[in-house]
């Protein structure tokens, strides 16, 4: 690096595995879009980098407090692969301490952040969790760049297996971390995210065995994974002609923490940076139903979010003529200004997080960033030496963990487990179907799974959706959605109502889905009630028309029958037997369901919604699911 001026902006980047450092030189371009990042110069492919900011979001139509940080591209003009011995021999060594440091917002007032997250968002029905995030901030006496090379330096020798550990040195723009998390990456057409939940702090001297296995054994931590995996899921519903499949779970171990996590592939040909779009922002910092998690972010956090939860993107020219994606998430990562340092950091709130947890938490995923790089006391027992690296000690092979893994997906649909195609063959070859967006992407895999069953399927958004388009779909698909189903004062509640009575009046093909089998309850006149506690992530065996199947629910509101009822009006139901909740409808052609068939915690998802079509098609007995 001695070649590099003061003034050359630079990235290195430390791949896992890697025994090199590449270092990329070249011209820094702000753009607007992701569409404007440009891959070709003069014609001929060129390579990018790209930091991708949380404003960029809006681009998807979704919400974000504008701090204009900017879509900053480095035109890579040089890319070399360096020694990753002797760059450490290089780099600057001096521990660099930090003073005057602390959180932005008190742990009183996260606390307190929390208990409304859980009460006013996920308790009305907002979504399934939400990420919060609150900024460690603090003064260091060096230039930015030289902070900058010794933390990097420091992250080298101390921290192991993060994906990429990084340093961005770019005017105005000054990073360094460690990131565990692929967020999105396509090679040769396959495009593969990495979906990573749950924080295990390494207690002093290490994991062991029994500390690990308390931690995996948490509900919260296991459901918390399965929900962004789900996330993710639409995500990839949307890029890729397969769906997406996933494999895992893993355990991703780095020197003071672990993570779970699955990784997810399918095969896809679009524009890399149309991939990167459809795929902003990974959920493990965001929340779900991702748009929704965007409003919340906004309605909670009080300064713009910068780069966090962004992602560091290399398009890198391939020999097809196109261009390879690899874009880890930004977390785990210091933001250098003129001396201060802001570490950012955010907590999963689910419905049954403790306040004071995800404070610690917090705490934790700071201490983890600047112990890492050296800023104060790693955490070690006194009788190591702090300075010295971090010797491998992983627990993932030991048989009683990775036993106590692979379980998990005992509780999960093969489906999304096994290869599967939307190859157009399925028992509805020839039919069409209209689903209808009520802002909540699970509809990309709803429709993914009733193309696998043959329908020609194509998503419509409440708000586009016209009453020409919902009059002539084959069968129409009202799809689930936050909020609260009774509240007519929202537009998007208005309008489904719309669309679910145009339907119904018209005795045409319908089937509802969560929240639009609220809307349908209550239009036959069923009462709409909120649960005493949400069913967030929550995995049910309920009666389905004669069968008990296992399904996933995300629901606050239920529609509820008194106890026994199998009927409403000419409406057949499947209820609780204990507490009157409505699991499913059906009448004539149309049928609802209130979990979600397309979640991975639908067992018996994809038999349940092909059972539920047939009914609404009026599909003849003798072509109907067994």
């Amino acid at each position: 690096m001695n070649h590099l001026t003061p003034d050359t902006p630079f990235v290195l980047i430390a791949r896992h595995g890697a025994d090199t450092v590449e270092l990329l030189t070249g011209d820094i371009v702000d753009v607007e879009l992701l569409a404007d990042i440009p891959l070709t110069r003069n014609g001929e492919p060129q390579e990018v980098f790209a930091m991708v900011p949380f404003r960029q979001v809006r681009e998807r139509g979704f919400e974000a407090r504008d701090d204009n940080a900017p879509l900053r591209c480095l035109l890579v003009d040089r890319h070399e692969h360096l020694d990753a011995a002797a760059l450490i021999a290089e780099l600057p060594s001096a521990r660099i301490p930090l003073r005057d440091g602390g959180f932005d917002i008190s742990d009183d007032e996260y606390a307190e952040m929390v208990e409304r997250v859980i009460s006013d968002e996920i308790g009305r029905g907002e979504g399934a969790n939400f990420v919060i995030r609150r900024d460690y901030t603090a003064s260091f006496d060096a230039d930015d760049r030289t902070a900058a090379l010794s933390w990097f330096r420091a992250l080298l020798e101390h921290e192991r297996g993060a994906y990429w550990t990084f340093a961005v040195v770019t005017p105005g723009l000054v990073a360094v971390g460690a990131s565990p998390e692929a967020h999105v990456v396509a090679r040769d057409g396959i495009v593969t995210m990495n979906p990573i939940s749950g924080t295990f702090r390494h207690p002093a001297g290490g994991a062991t065995r029994e500390t690990l296995t308390e931690f995996l054994s948490s509900t919260k931590e296991t459901e918390e994974l399965f929900m962004v995996v789900d996330e993710e899921l639409k995500m990839m519903s949307a890029v890729c002609s397969d769906g997406g499949r996933i494999t895992g779970p893993h355990l991703k171990e780095m020197s003071r923490l672990t993570h779970t996590e699955y990784m997810l592939r399918g095969r896809s040909r679009l524009d890399p940076r149309e991939i990167l779009r459809e795929t902003m922002f990974a959920p493990t910092v965001t929340g779900s139903p991702m748009q929704n998690a965007c409003t919340v972010i906004r309605r909670y956090e009080r300064a713009p979010r910068g780069y966090y939860s962004g992602v560091a993107a290399l398009f890198t020219p391939n020999g097809d003529g196109g261009h390879d994606l690899d874009a880890p998430i930004l977390i785990r990562t210091a933001y250098l200004d003129g001396g201060t340092v802001r570490v950012p950091v955010g907590a999963t709130l689910v419905r049954h997080s403790d306040p004071l947890g995800e404070v610690g938490e917090t705490h934790g995923k700071a201490a983890g960033v600047l112990g890492a790089i050296g800023a104060v006391e790693r955490d070690l027992p006194a009788d190591v030496d702090p300075d010295a690296p971090v010797a491998p000690r992983s627990l993932a092979g030991d048989p009683a963990i990775a036993a106590l893994l692979a379980s998990r997906n005992t509780r999960l649909a093969e489906f999304w487990i096994q290869p599967q195609d939307a190859d157009g063959v399925g028992p509805f070859a020839g039919r069409t179907a209209l689903v209808v967006d009520a802002e909540d992407r699970f509809t990309t895999m709803l429709a993914h799974q009733l193309r696998h069953l043959g329908l020609d399927v194509w998503i419509a958004g409440w708000d586009e959706v016209t009453d020409a388009a919902v009059d002539d779909a084959g069968i129409l698909v009202a799809g689930p959605g936050p909020g609260d189903p009774r509240d007519a004062s929202a537009a998007r509640i208005r309008r489904m109502r719309e669309v679910v009575a145009r339907r119904l009046d018209a005795g045409s093909p319908l089937l509802a889905v969560c929240l639009s089998h609220q809307i349908l309850a209550d239009r036959l006149g069923i009462d709409l009630v909120p649960l005493d506690a949400p069913h967030q992530g929550v995995q049910k065996t309920v009666p389905v028309f004669g069968e008990d199947a296992s399904i996933g629910f995300y629901n606050t509101f239920t529609a509820r029958v008194a106890p026994g009822s199998t009927a409403a009006g000419s409406a057949e139901i499947s209820a609780d037997p204990l507490t009157g909740d409505v699991y499913a409808l059906r009448g004539e052609s149309f049928a609802s369901v209130q979990g979600h068939l397309e979640s991975i915690l639908s067992r018996d998802g994809i038999r349940t919604l092909e059972r539920l079509v047939a009914h609404a098609v009026k599909l003849s007995p003798a072509d109907s699911p067994a």
